[in-house]
């Protein structure tokens, strides 16, 4: 710690207080910054020469040994801001097995996947072993790198505890812990998990808290588990980056029945309409039916389009993230997972599909693009009953978003639902008149006797010639006879699969709007 100490010069111990500006007038390199040549080496490599502001005030802190507060909106460098001291912290010493020299927190495993990317590029001349214990990979291989003895512990919450519990863990050798994206750990429950994960680490651990916003709670945590720490913070709590061009798109559909095709036929035109300029394009919607069904809608349309979300196999979700960062997919649909802290370049576009129900999410999505300093554009498809969810994203921005205009699309108008509806009453009546006739012929049975032998029968003949209800006797309910009630009887299963596919026909009607 002491030759960290020293490497810091007196004249770069940045205020909390200074921002962007400041930093500029310094012009401030990381070669100013006391970092391990090696270190230095691995950044030239990646192609940076200048800190972000963030980076610019956390580093010398962080190198001091101190502990730190670090404010600042999605995509201002927070990642690199905590991986570089800690690489050149950790390139001297040695771990132990069981026994991790550091810990970083992430809320999801994207985000986790995306920490231990910036870790293999710049901690590649350093010889620093690494594990990622995320969800969805093999207990057996994360043991085997634990036994071997890791200087980066890269996790989840959930996971970390599994390990702990299981006996495959120690904590009592962290010198370094890092918090990434707080305010998402809050978001999804994870605070007592944190509280916990904090009570089995040193006391003398050094802490990098780091959030976009601050909430109550996490004003809470920050006071009880970190030692007079350096706030550092560059932009006010809940704004967004001011290269990022944002639209509002207001309309109505005809009726409440058809909203969902005439957001989609929407999302579509404005994909269209921005054509070239759109190079790549993130779609975020509220739900994961929601997500599925815009990604079978898009691919009927010819879209290059992967989806990601919360119930996809681990494996599948990496592989459509990394298409879509080689240019090999165009659009992502993706739930809120896909919102925070991941690092994917050269986002041109974010479309919100569906308002966020969370003002703060908001923030978070269109932080997916205009990233680094580049410029991008951010869509908000709106509907009326959405209107009360855009007021509290405005609150919260302390602005108002530009309203665009957009015709909407004609197939909206055309009465495809009043065809379907009436396929289902000719198909009704023949069933309604064939409910009677079984009562009949009971009624005219000469005795009870006969009844009881024939009704078993009757009923089996029906389930073999595909009148019964299921084909399989292990399905069948018994005790309500043969007038089962439809809803039981219902595949629950099937659900969603048949919204998405009832959806795609619905949007590969002749004159719809062809996806861009």
């Amino acid at each position: 710690m002491n030759d960290s100490t020293s490497a810091v010069r007196p004249r770069l111990k940045i205020a909390a207080s200074t921002n962007a500006a400041n930093n500029a007038r310094y012009m401030i390199k990381f070669t100013d910054l006391g970092l391990n040549p090696k270190v230095l080496k691995a950044v030239n490599d990646v192609g940076y020469e200048t800190p972000t502001p963030i980076q610019a005030q956390a580093i010398p802190f962080a190198l001091q040994g101190r502990d730190i507060l670090g404010i600042a909106q999605t995509g201002t460098g927070k990642t690199a801001s905590f991986t570089l001291p800690m690489v050149h912290k950790l390139a001297r010493g040695r771990a132990r097995a069981r026994m991790p020299r550091s810990l970083v927190l992430c809320p999801t495993r994207e985000l986790a996947a995306q920490v231990a990317e910036n870790f293999e590029l710049y901690a590649k001349y350093c010889k620093l072993d690494m594990a990622l214990l995320i969800g969805g990979v093999s207990f057996k291989d994360q043991d085997k790198l634990i036994d071997r003895g890791v200087d980066v512990l890269i996790a989840t919450p959930g996971r970390l505890q599994d390990h702990f519990e299981r006996g495959k863990l120690m904590l009592t050798g962290i010198e370094i812990m890092v918090v990434d994206e707080a305010d998402r750990m809050l978001d999804m429950g994870f605070i007592p998990d944190i509280e916990r994960i904090f009570k089995l680490t040193p006391f003398t651990r050094q802490t990098l808290f780091f959030s976009a916003t601050m909430a109550p709670e996490i004003t809470r945590i920050t006071q009880e588990f970190l030692s007079n720490p350096e706030r550092v913070e560059v932009a006010r709590q809940a704004t967004a980056s001011e290269t990022i061009e944002q639209k509002v798109v207001c309309f109505k559909a005809p009726n409440r029945k058809v909203e969902a095709k005439a957001k989609r036929d929407m999302l579509r035109k404005i994909i269209t309409d921005e054509g070239d300029a759109l190079s790549n394009a993130i779609i975020f919607c509220n739900r994961k039916v929601d997500v599925d069904i815009v990604l079978k809608s898009m691919k009927k349309h010819g879209a290059s389009v992967g989806a990601i979300h919360g119930d996809l196999d681990q494996r599948y979700r990496m592989e459509v993230l990394n298409g879509f960062k080689n240019n090999d997919i165009t659009l992502l649909v993706a739930s809120d997972v896909a919102a925070r802290g991941l690092d994917i370049p050269n986002v041109s576009h974010v479309f919100n599909y569906d308002v966020p129900i969370h003002a703060e999410d908001y923030i978070h999505r269109i932080g997916r693009t205009g990233r680094a300093g580049r410029s991008g554009k951010a869509f908000t498809l709106c509907l009326p009953h959405e209107e009360k969810h855009l007021v509290k994203v405005e609150e919260l921005l302390k602005s108002t978003i530009p309203r665009a205009e957009f015709e909407a699309p004609v197939a909206q108008d055309r009465p495809t639902r009043t065809k379907k509806q009436d396929k289902p009453k000719a198909d009704v009546k023949p069933a309604a008149q064939q409910d009677p006739k079984p009562v009949v012929k009971q009624d005219a049975k000469p005795t009870a006797h006969q009844d009881k032998k024939t009704e078993p029968q009757e009923r089996n003949q029906r389930q073999n010639k595909g009148g019964g209800r299921n084909q399989d006797n292990k399905n069948r309910v018994v005790g309500l006879g043969d007038h089962v009630p439809a809803f039981i009887m219902r595949d629950i299963r099937a659900g969603i699969a048949s919204k998405a596919e009832t959806a795609v026909e619905q949007d590969s009607k002749p004159d719809d709007e062809s996806a861009a």
